[in-house]
């Protein structure tokens, strides 16, 4: 193994130990909210930091690693995916931090209702990452494109959930804030879901060098 072929693996350790962060803060958030644990949604919002600064990391590697080793074809599509997939992954971490802050606010007043849709949401919005990241090492399109096709599942869990939302909200106005803040997880959650979306298509890109973005995936 070459000196650049281990940097690329490095890379592709930055990026994996960033994903995993990004997924346990996702885990956390919901559990916070779901278990009316406030202390763990403050861990959550104190740990984001520590995302944004790997984020950093990865994105001067790649531009040392293009900039030294001027990679070409393959291996600058990797580097260039690489840089992509930690912005989405920062943006998730955020969007992680903004679903503790609900939670912490909710935890604060009586349960509008009992969660069922948020779990079911966040299932397979950790499930399309955890997939796509598995996708990225192992190269595989395959999985990526599958992980396109189930963000629709989080779409139409949206759907419904605004329709239950509202319902609540008309039938009592002391329900309105509460069910607003779900409605603001709801939507963090499909938000997570797209990003995954957008790390399926780069990886797509990196394996094939073929942008699938703003077109009809097959």
């Amino acid at each position: 193994m070459t000196i650049f072929d281990e940097e690329l693996m490095h890379l592709k350790e930055l990026v994996l130990k960033m994903g995993g962060m990004v997924q346990s803060a996702i885990k956390d958030s919901i559990h916070s909210l779901v278990e009316r644990d406030s202390e763990l949604a403050r861990k959550v919002i104190e740990k984001d930091p520590l995302v944004n600064a790997l984020d950093v990391q990865i994105d001067e590697e790649s531009i040392r690693l293009i900039a030294l080793r001027q990679p070409t074809a393959g291996d600058l599509r990797f580097i260039t995916t690489a840089m992509k997939i930690t912005t989405d992954l920062e943006r998730m971490g955020d969007l992680a931090e903004d679903i503790s802050e609900r939670a912490i606010e909710l935890n604060e007043e009586p349960p509008l209702k009992p969660y069922i849709d948020i779990p079911r949401m966040a299932e397979i919005s950790q499930g399309m990452l955890r997939d796509v990241l598995d996708a990225f090492v192992k190269e595989d399109t395959s999985v990526a494109y599958d992980v396109i096709k189930r963000d629709d599942e989080v779409d139409n869990l949206t759907v419904q959930l605004f329709n239950e939302l509202l319902f609540f909200m008309i039938q009592d106005p002391r329900a309105v804030s509460r069910a607003i803040k779900i409605t603001y997880i709801a939507k963090y959650l499909e938000r997570i879901a797209d990003h995954a979306t957008n790390i399926a298509e780069m990886v797509v890109y990196m394996v094939q060098g073929k942008m699938i973005r703003h077109t009809e995936a097959q």
